[in-house]
């Protein structure tokens, strides 16, 4: 523990949204002993992006204080699907599937925590637990308190089925609380409701009761909607530096002050022109997770890509087809009008730009993964940025 009482407190409250009960964080670091801080990832994708790195980041400054960090892999509530800010069940995901996301999630995590002081678990190892056991846990709560939830009262009212697996997963969520005993536990705001809950399951377990932290939620890159995977709006921690530099390019500037107070450590200048802010948020973003000769080449291939041949600042987007790989000729006759052979002739003419990279003649099929976040350019004032076509 490097300070102590207050002055911890006041740190690692910075940019938090909750800290419930109001005082609680303060008390529980005047108990003068390291505390346990937990956190829960659903792997339910396999990759991590920056939104992710939001509370990943607060972790890490408990850790820096002395604390020790749970992260529990939910590799059994992930076979339920958390419902939070959802409108429909999530889809079931396969035992092989989430076991390999979860390998994934953890290794990214690694990238923002100190592995030497994770304490890493699996919910499976509690929650694989006798019927009556889970009897015991579900006369915790009642349906009242679980409907309070906002999703679930939206659904309720909307008639929307709400399955009682899914009814189950704030008390399963509340339940990793207990095996952990955790003192403090993380999430987005979407998380406020289980976290409460999972206080009042602690002490239905006799278990001193959690503080509650909550974080904002990062914007996609849109700028609109929560940063996402579904959305096409998000930035994954292990892209690559070319594509990370590129998107944080198109932030738009009313969302930068708060990309710059949840990723970066240095404070906002609303008076720093914003193509320079943009540039400085995407070299310390790359800078972090690839290294400074990483971060300096993205930008380079931004300049080469975007300045030098004099890109336009906006491009429409549109969505690549289904499948791993892309016939060109088919692409562009579909987004740009021409015919088959028309696109034929000028991908032979080297008419057709990918990133500012002149396609062969021989480029006729493409992997989908290539194609998705770049831009096509087909003579020379036509242009379009594909995404991969949605799961």
């Amino acid at each position: 523990m490097t300070e102590s009482g207050s002055n911890d407190a006041s740190f690692l409250l910075r940019n938090v949204v909750d800290a419930l009960p109001e005082g609680g964080l303060e008390r529980k670091l005047g108990e003068g002993r390291p505390l346990r801080v937990k956190l829960g990832i659903d792997p339910t994708a396999a990759d991590i992006h920056l939104g992710h790195t939001v509370v990943l980041r607060k972790l890490r400054e408990f850790q820096d204080q002395g604390h020790t960090v749970v992260l529990i892999i939910g590799d059994y509530t992930a076979r339920v699907g958390d419902p939070s800010g959802r409108s429909s069940a999530r889809p079931v995901l396969s035992p092989d599937e989430i076991d390999a996301n979860a390998e994934t999630y953890q290794r990214q995590a690694f990238k923002v925590l100190d592995p030497e002081r994770v304490e890493v678990r699996r919910n499976g190892e509690w929650l694989d637990m006798p019927m009556e056991e889970l009897f015991r846990l579900a006369r915790t709560s009642t349906v009242a308190q679980l409907l309070e939830r906002d999703d679930f009262a939206n659904r309720y009212a909307s008639g929307a089925p709400i399955s009682i697996l899914e009814l189950l997963y704030p008390l399963m969520q509340g339940y990793d609380s207990v095996a952990v005993r955790a003192d403090v536990e993380l999430g987005g705001t979407d998380q406020k409701f289980n976290l409460l809950l999972g206080r009042w399951i602690q002490e239905r377990y006799g278990v001193p009761p959690q503080v509650a932290v909550t974080m904002p939620i990062l914007p996609g890159i849109d700028g609109v909607k929560r940063m996402s995977k579904t959305e096409g709006n998000y930035v994954g921690v292990t892209e690559a530096p070319e594509e990370q530099f590129g998107k944080l390019m198109r932030v738009p500037d009313d969302v930068m002050p708060a990309y710059y107070e949840l990723l970066l450590d240095v404070p906002f200048d609303p008076e720093r022109p914003a193509v320079e802010s943009k540039r400085a948020l995407a070299r310390g973003i790359v800078e972090r997770y690839h290294g400074a000769d990483a971060a300096a080449a993205a930008e380079a291939h931004f300049d080469r890509l975007h300045v030098d041949r004099e890109l336009p600042d906006e491009i429409e987007e549109a969505e690549l087809p289904p499948g791993e790989i892309v016939h060109v000729p088919a692409l562009v006759r579909d987004h740009f009008g021409l015919s088959t052979s028309e696109a034929r002739r000028l991908l032979g003419q080297g008419g057709i730009r990918l990133d500012g990279e002149q396609l062969g003649p021989d480029e006729l099929d493409l992997p989908a993964e290539r194609l998705s976040d770049a831009v096509l350019q087909v003579g020379k004032r036509r242009h379009k940025r594909f995404r991969a076509a949605a799961a």
